[in-house]
């Protein structure tokens, strides 16, 4: 008789086998995590003992963890965000080193989150948990290749004050984050009910290189206008002749995190932003762009393009955003495509995403440290 693994059991194979090189975790939990899968499996919880990570050493106690953890998810560990001695937080620090990309072990996987993304990446949990204040969920996740959501802003517990930062979830596609997002969103969310209602094509959409003001990699924003294109020969989108310009964010952003939101110049870019944003939205209209300007940077820091330059706008404005892999650069950097909805949307935008990546080609997996 051929003796099947568990999920839980193989998830930490992979962590012990894969993170010397990766750098992901700062914390695993063998025992406990099996002990949780066996008490999951013979309650026969909604979640079935599914192996998921938590981000960074405060992540286990986070409303997300906790919903995951009552429907029969299982933390196998808490991964890596910026460790310290630099100001940028595009990286990570795990238990023995940096965190690198799993496509390309000289770049970084992008930050805050960034084991959790790494984590998926590599098939070392189903799921990840993380928060997005700039881009701390879509950044990574378009720089590891997988899928990564940031909720609408205030719809769930966030111990940020300044209200920029919101629980995000990452998996290995939309289709794979809904069972997690069912349990973390359902309770004081929208009804269970409500999850996997497919939504009518095809999807207006509105599409943007830069958002009116972002210097974008050329290579990169091609990428991006390439399965774009795509989705609108599959016909799962249409494009909207709007314009998706916005005032730049960065000055506001950064008020807003200082603890200065009453700044007058401040306000005024984020009234101009949300009017705009509420046109370029009505209908049920999505707006797309690239995830980042640019493509995973090297280990010694991000240059002169900020990688939040397209994501947070969003954060200012409280709209849910998602990025979905879109394809690689000629240098085998994945790109992620981001994908917003209108504010509360969460289950359409998840609904959406899920008919995008079914207009894409699948995303690959990354090959194990020293195959590349």
């Amino acid at each position: 008789m051929t003796r099947t693994t568990s999920a839980v059991a193989r998830a930490l194979e992979r962590i012990e086998r894969l993170d010397p090189a990766l750098h992901a975790f700062i914390e695993v939990w063998p025992d406990e995590a099996l002990a949780r899968e066996r008490e999951a499996l013979a309650r026969r919880l909604p979640l079935g003992g599914l192996p998921f990570a938590v981000k960074g050493p405060s992540g286990i106690r986070s409303y997300a963890a906790r919903r995951l953890i009552a429907a029969g998810g299982v933390p196998v560990g808490a991964t890596s965000v910026p460790g310290p001695g630099t100001v940028w937080q595009t990286w990570g620090q795990g238990a023995h080193g940096r965190t690198v990309n799993p496509w390309r072990a000289d770049r970084t996987p992008g930050g805050s989150s960034a084991g959790s993304a790494v984590a998926v990446a590599a098939g070392m949990a189903e799921a990840a948990t993380g928060s997005d204040g700039a881009g701390s969920v879509r950044i990574p996740a378009a720089w590891c290749g997988v899928f990564g959501l940031k909720t609408t802003n205030g719809l769930l517990p966030s111990p940020d004050r300044t209200g920029l930062a919101s629980a995000g979830v990452f998996a290995r596609s939309a289709a794979a984050a809904e069972p997690y997002l069912r349990r973390v969103l359902g309770g004081g969310g929208p009804p269970d009910e409500a999850f996997g209602l497919p939504l009518p094509l095809p999807l207006p959409a509105v599409y943007s290189e830069d958002l009116g003001f972002a210097e974008v990699d050329p290579e990169v924003a091609a990428v991006v206008r390439a399965a774009v294109d795509r989705l609108v020969a599959a016909g799962t989108v249409r494009l909207l002749d709007r314009d998706a310009g916005l005032l730049d964010p960065a000055g506001a952003w950064t008020a807003v995190r200082g603890g200065s939101p009453d700044d007058a110049k401040a306000v005024r870019v984020r009234r101009a932003n949300d009017e705009r944003l509420d046109a370029l939205l009505s209908g049920g209209a999505l707006l797309l762009t690239p995830a980042t300007p640019n493509r995973p940077h090297g280990h010694e820091g991000p240059g002169s393009r900020y990688s939040a330059a397209l994501t947070w706008a969003f954060n200012l404005s409280g709209h849910p955003a998602a990025s979905l892999p879109a394809g690689f650069t000629g240098d085998g950097c994945p790109v992620g495509l981001q994908v917003v909805a209108s504010r509360g949307a969460d289950l359409g935008l998840l609904a959406a995403a899920r008919a995008v990546e079914d207009a894409l080609p699948p995303a690959p997996t990354p090959p194990p440290p020293g195959h590349r």
